[in-house]
């Protein structure tokens, strides 16, 4: 791709990994990316002692405060580094360490409901019974809300993730700055900020820009930084979680209902991994021709 036309698109102004799936993240101002996206992202997850299914917020009747709890791995990853332990914040502020034999213990007496801490790195998968560690395969659960204006069901749904991981589509999400903007402008008494879509990569592609920039780039291949190309699969199709409380962002059923009024369900896009390396915060983000 060396020779290939680069036309600048912006900038990553942030970068975000979540350790444990459904739980806060953390920012990061340098990132590793593999083949399995960002190294530590979704490294980690709860899985249900009683029938075996990873636990996430997309099913809030289940699994109701997964976002009071926040994740941080203990030490810098590399991408070919064992995986470190992870500590928890319980929402008491209780700091539960992987290292412990205790962990899943006080994970499930703050969740009330037996669940097992399970971790997986290269695509294999550790902590939880399978016929092998690289073959394991779980499946999850969706709410779909009862939303005025929404053709949502107020159901509950199952959803198979991709083998060996804790993801539930692709292993990168992308949102730009001008999408959250454009958002905020429909609905003005909404937050639309990055920590309601739980984003990997943020774009900034410029002072005052406003659109759902990132439509454009679907079946294109980014360039970011001078080691980083991604292809981007697709739109990412939003749930119930970006309308639950995280942090300081409250409830608010009209975030998801405004995204499907005026993008189709969407905000951001998916993108599979062509080069990893390290992607830094405010490297350059370009589109290869």
């Amino acid at each position: 791709m060396s020779n290939a036309t680069q036309t600048d698109i912006g900038a990553v102004v942030s970068l975000w990994r979540y350790p444990v799936k459904s739980m806060m993240g953390e920012e990061q101002s340098t990132a590793q990316l593999s083949n399995h996206g960002l190294v530590g992202d979704r490294a980690y997850a709860l899985v249900d002692s009683s029938d075996g299914k990873v636990a996430t917020a997309k099913n809030p009747r289940k699994w109701p405060n997964l976002f009071a709890f926040q994740a941080a791995l203990v030490e810098p990853l590399g991408s070919d580094a064992p995986l470190p332990p992870v500590r928890i914040t319980l929402p008491d502020g209780t700091l539960v360490s992987s290292e412990k034999s205790d962990s899943n213990q006080a994970l499930s007496k703050a969740l009330k409901r037996q669940v097992t801490l399970a971790a997986t790195q290269h695509g294999q998968v550790t902590g939880v019974q399978s016929s092998g560690p690289a073959s394991w395969k779980a499946n999850s659960e969706e709410y779909w809300p009862d939303i005025d204006g929404l053709n949502y069901r107020d159901t509950v749904t199952e959803f198979a993730l991709p083998t060996g991981t804790f993801f539930d589509c692709a292993t990168v999400h992308l949102l730009t700055t001008a999408t959250l903007s454009l958002l905020q402008d429909f609905y003005p008494q909404g937050r639309f900020e990055v920590q309601r879509f739980r984003p990997n990569i943020v774009v900034d592609p410029g002072v005052g820009e406003k659109g759902f920039a990132e439509n454009a780039w679907i079946g294109q291949t980014l360039a970011i930084g001078d080691e980083v190309h991604l292809n981007i699969t697709g739109p990412c199709g939003r749930c119930v979680m970006t309308t639950l409380t995280q942090g300081d962002l409250p409830k608010d059923s009209g975030v998801l209902r405004t995204v499907v009024q005026h993008n189709q369900g969407n905000v951001g896009v998916y993108a599979a991994v062509v080069r990893g390396g390290t992607i830094r915060r405010g490297d350059r983000v370009k589109v290869v021709a």
